[in-house]
């Protein structure tokens, strides 16, 4: 194991420690990105370019940027001062402990695994793209037409709404009906 190897490892388990510990939402969000990035490189130095690449893409650029939009999105409409800690606190603490106590005695008492007699045919990221491209082009296409219809949506939820615009009072200034008189821009006498 490389220097490489432990630097992602400590990074990735840095920002989710991170991500479940911080009071912030978009905070915890933004570590979930930096352990979604660690674990690419993880996947990466693995020699799984498919594997580190989909993390990219799906984690990173559609998972982790939604889950920042819709916090940015949904912020203010919370239900006010929530206590830190819920009275069942201690029961998910244990129940914590108790999973981690299993899955390390499963690891513990397996053992080493034997050795597979074949060695893993790679199958490289080219050939993977062009089977994208050729036989699965349209499904790909369909969810590209749908990701982008969800971020216009939301990006028209987010905006702010325009207060005293109607739908036929474009350059109508909303204080004033339109048969009243006033000084006008231009206007004769």
């Amino acid at each position: 194991m490389t220097p490489m190897f432990y630097f992602l490892a400590v990074l990735t388990v840095m920002g989710a420690v991170a991500s479940m510990s911080l009071r912030q939402p978009v905070h915890c969000a933004l570590c979930l990105v930096v352990t979604f990035a660690g674990l690419a490189g993880l996947y990466l130095g693995m020699g799984a370019q498919f594997l580190g690449l989909a993390q990219v893409l799906v984690y990173i650029g559609a998972v982790a940027i939604l889950l920042v939009f819709v916090l940015l999105l949904t912020r203010g409409s919370g239900g006010g001062d929530e206590p830190e800690a819920t009275p069942f606190w201690r029961t998910g603490v244990g129940v914590g402990v108790a999973v981690a106590g299993l899955l390390a005695v499963a690891v513990i008492s397996a053992g080493r695994l034997p050795e597979r007699p074949g060695a893993p045919v790679p199958v490289p990221v080219a050939e993977l793209g062009r089977e994208l491209m050729t036989e699965y082009a349209l499904p790909l296409q369909i969810v590209g037409v749908l990701l982008t219809a969800a971020m216009i949506g939301a990006a028209v939820l987010a905006m702010p709404e325009k207060r005293g615009v109607s739908s036929g009072g474009v350059g109508r200034n909303p204080g004033r009906s339109a048969g009243s008189s006033g000084n006008r821009v231009g206007g004769g006498g």
